[in-house]
């Protein structure tokens, strides 16, 4: 599933559809970020599984604190396997 903006995908979000893993930008158009999206999104389905994809450093996106449990970061530049490999972790890790 694919969204436009941070509305909507944190509509997909608090549907009923099977989401096993949500990957996305920080920055995405509109007036909610990445992050916002992520956070809305998990009051609905608080263990769900985020991948951050930014192309600003770790730091950038988590501040001096740490992410939540379940959340991870991806640092653009990178390569299509790594991300292949890092989605794969994420959805078989229990």
């Amino acid at each position: 599933m694919e969204a436009a903006d941070g509305r909507t995908g944190l509509d997909m979000l608090r549907s009923d559809v099977r989401i096993d893993l949500l990957a996305n930008d920080v920055g995405l158009p509109g007036d909610m970020n990445g992050h916002q999206m992520a956070g809305a999104g998990r009051k609905h389905r608080p263990e769900l599984k985020v991948l951050f994809i930014t192309g600003y450093a770790e730091n950038s996106l988590i501040g001096n604190g740490q992410l939540e449990p379940g959340m991870h970061v991806l640092t653009k530049p990178f390569a299509v396997d790594m991300l292949a490999r890092r989605i794969n972790e994420l959805i078989s890790a229990k």
